[in-house]
Parts: structure tokens; sequence; C-alpha cells
């Protein structure tokens, strides 16, 4: 595996943004999994995104759970992906998985502001 270059980033062709995204380390695909914020919350914090947080409020915006609203059970920052309390899928054998549903299908209705350094970020304009 090569190393790791920020200037990929800046390409056109599909196949470098590609390799950018699988080899970014996972301070910058935290960056991957944010979701876009609602408009009183956009309105409050001057932002339009931010990164998803389990414990975090959303909205399904996208898919078969379209308009299902629940909390973030757990996000995984290597596959940018969030899991969403209520958006289970049934096997076959009868049990019960979470659908891992991608963070820009998302939106953030309420915050979970337990976080020391969640609320400092969102106090900076």
């Amino acid at each position: 595996m090569e190393k790791f270059s920020g200037t990929w980033k800046s390409s056109k062709n599909p196949g470098k943004q590609r390799k950018y995204r699988l080899n970014a380390p996972l301070h910058i695909r935290h960056k991957f999994a944010q979701s876009h914020l609602t408009k009183d919350l956009r309105k409050k914090y001057g932002k339009r995104s931010i990164g998803v947080r389990k414990g975090d409020k959303v909205k399904i915006m996208l898919g078969k759970f379209k308009k299902h609203e629940g909390k973030i059970e757990r996000v995984d920052i290597k596959k940018a992906r969030a899991f969403v309390s209520g958006a289970e899928l049934t096997k076959r054998d009868g049990t019960k998985k979470l659908l891992a549903l991608h963070p820009s299908n998302l939106m953030i209705t309420e915050l979970n502001m337990d976080d020391k350094m969640r609320q400092k970020a969102l106090e900076r304009k």
C-alpha cells in the first residue's frame, strides 16, 4: 500500500479520488462521516453540516426507512457508516440487524452535547 498523500484530493481523476478516500487515515476519514443539520440548528450554530456522533437524534432522508427518526447507536468511522435505532433488517433466521447508513443520507435533528470538545467546536464560528 502506498503512503497517503493529501494532493490526490484536488485531482479530477475519479480513480485518484477513490484512492484518496480508500487510503485516507482515520483523522481525515472522520470528515467523511458528516451529516446536514436541520434549518433551526443551522441558524443556531452557523454551520451547514457536522460530524455524526453516538447519541445524536437523526432523521433518515433516503432509502427504505425514509422519514424514520431515531438515535445513532454506533458510528463506523473506517467505513463512514452510521447505525440508527429502529432502522433494522430482519434476517432469514429471525434475528434483527441494524442497517448501516451513509451519514450523507441522514439529517441531524438534535445534537448530543455530552462532549465538551464538541461544545467548544460549535461555539466557535
